[in-house]
C-alpha cells in the first residue's frame, strides 16, 4: 500500500465502531493520512459534538509527533518537560488517548482518532481501529 485509501479508512472506522457498539458508547472515529489530511470521519448516531473535532485533532497530533497521543498525557501536565504543548499548532495537540498512528512497514502512514468516552474508552476503540487496518495490511 502507497498511501491510505477511502477504502481502508472505511474498514478501520468499520473495525473501531464495532467495538464502540460492543462497548456501549457513540463516539466520532476519523482517520487522516501521512500528512495529516483528512480520509475519512464517521460520527455515530447522538456521539458529542465536541468530538467531531476532537479526534481529528488526535489523529492529527499521532501523524505530527508519530506516536500515540496517550504518550503526551505524563510528559505535559505541568512542571514537566513538555508542559505547554497543547499550546502549539494552533491548538491542534491533543495530549490525552485516542489517537494511534497506523503503521507500515514500521513508517506512519496514517492515523486513527476517536473520541466520545472516557480516555480509557477512547483508546480501546482507536486500538480496535488499528487492528483492523493490520489485519488488511496483513
Amino acid at each position: 500500500m502507497d498511501k491510505l485509501t477511502l477504502d481502508t479508512a472505511e474498514k478501520v472506522i468499520a473495525g473501531a465502531e464495532k467495538e464502540a457498539e460492543n462497548i456501549g458508547v457513540s463516539m466520532v472515529i476519523t482517520v487522516v493520512d501521512d500528512g495529516g489530511n483528512l480520509i475519512a470521519k464517521h460520527r455515530m448516531n447522538d456521539a458529542w459534538i465536541a468530538s467531531i473535532a476532537i479526534s481529528e485533532d488526535k489523529a492529527w497530533t499521532s501523524v505530527a509527533l508519530k506516536m500515540p497521543t496517550s504518550n503526551l498525557a505524563e510528559a505535559t501536565v505541568p512542571n514537566s518537560e513538555l508542559y505547554g504543548l497543547n499550546t502549539t499548532n494552533n491548538g491542534r495537540i491533543v495530549v490525552f488517548g485516542g489517537g494511534i498512528p497506523l503503521q507500515q512497514d514500521g513508517k506512519v502512514v496514517g492515523a486513527v482518532g476517536v473520541s466520545g468516552s472516557a480516555v480509557p474508552d477512547d483508546v480501546q476503540v482507536a486500538k480496535a481501529g488499528v487492528q483492523t487496518f493490520e489485519e488488511i495490511i496483513g
